[in-house]
């Protein structure tokens, strides 16, 4: 595998991977589990044959709905998902059964969080700001065989893996202090027990919200339970104005950022490694407290 450091963010590549992976209408195929999966779809349309294979749009994407090869175009260049999907709080906790055709997954916002198996994927790219460093680099991990694909002439120089792997991400100045500062992230992560340890903490700290709301009289969790996140904790409350009121209470304890993306509403905890065990535990001792004032 070559590990490039790039810019232009998880949805530049929405338009390189097809670039790269792909001829000029060729059929790509896609899973859609949330808005950013719809997203990648969109800008893979403008170059090919970029088919939509599922989708769980129907039921506001609450689940990962389930991929084997017969589904998938046998001529396809490869199988797109986005592996956490942090507006619904959902996550491929299996990987997709693909055959012969080339895995690509976007793990923006659960890479390092996780242990992820890079052998079965053909590509992964991820956004480095959620548990890798600040905006304004991008991760690509793509197997080298796929950097001998023939790529159009027309796919702009700066948006070539093979380009940028011959140049060793420096084809251009590269975001410096995005890298650098990614690189204490690494240290860091290697220095408290690598990614499985990550991992294990994440886990922790999802547990203890899934387990309080899964017992909750007010608090409701609408993901498939298999399907759920450890880095995004979706849940809602009977009525906008409970939502609303308990926003308010969670934010006089110092609680922040907790509303729910507006397209689905509710709230979101998004528990990164950068969130310690004790804020979680103050965000269900909130959570417990205005459920008991309900109940008064």
């Amino acid at each position: 595998y070559a590990v490039l450091f790039l810019q232009g963010g998880a949805s530049m590549q929405f338009s390189a991977v097809p670039m790269n992976l792909a001829r000029q209408g060729q059929t790509t195929n896609y899973a859609i589990t949330g808005q950013f999966a719809g997203k990648a779809l969109a800008e893979a349309e403008r170059w090919g044959n970029a088919v939509a294979v599922t989708s769980s749009k129907a039921d506001t994407f609450s689940y990962i709905p389930k991929i084997t090869p017969d589904l998938l175009n046998p001529d396809a260049a490869y199988l797109h998902i986005t592996g956490n999907n942090t507006i619904f709080g959902t996550c491929y906790n299996t990987l997709p059964e693909t055959g012969d055709i080339p895995l690509v997954a976007d793990w923006s916002s659960a890479i390092l969080g996780r242990e992820i198996d890079v052998e079965a994927h053909a590509l992964i790219y991820a956004g480095a700001q959620k548990n890798m460093g600040p905006a304004g680099l991008t991760v690509v991990i793509v197997r080298r065989d796929l950097l001998e694909r023939e790529v159009d002439p027309i796919v702009p120089t700066m948006l070539r893996y093979k380009i940028m792997a011959e140049n060793g991400s420096m084809y251009n100045t590269p975001p410096c202090f995005a890298i650098y500062m990614a690189g204490l992230m690494f240290q860091w992560v290697e220095n408290n027990g690598g990614v499985a340890a990550m991992e294990q903490r994440n886990r922790e700290k999802a547990a203890m919200l899934y387990d309080f709301i899964d017992r909750s009289q007010v608090f409701h969790n609408p993901v498939a339970k298999e399907d759920r996140s450890i880095m995004n904790v979706t849940f809602t409350l009977p009525t906008p104005e409970d939502t609303k009121a308990f926003l308010q209470m969670a934010e006089g304890r110092g609680m922040i950022n907790l509303k729910g993306h507006r397209s689905v509403g509710g709230c979101r905890a998004s528990i990164y490694n950068g969130m310690p065990k004790e804020g979680v535990a103050a965000l269900v001792a909130c959570m417990k407290d205005y459920e008991a004032g309900l109940r008064k």
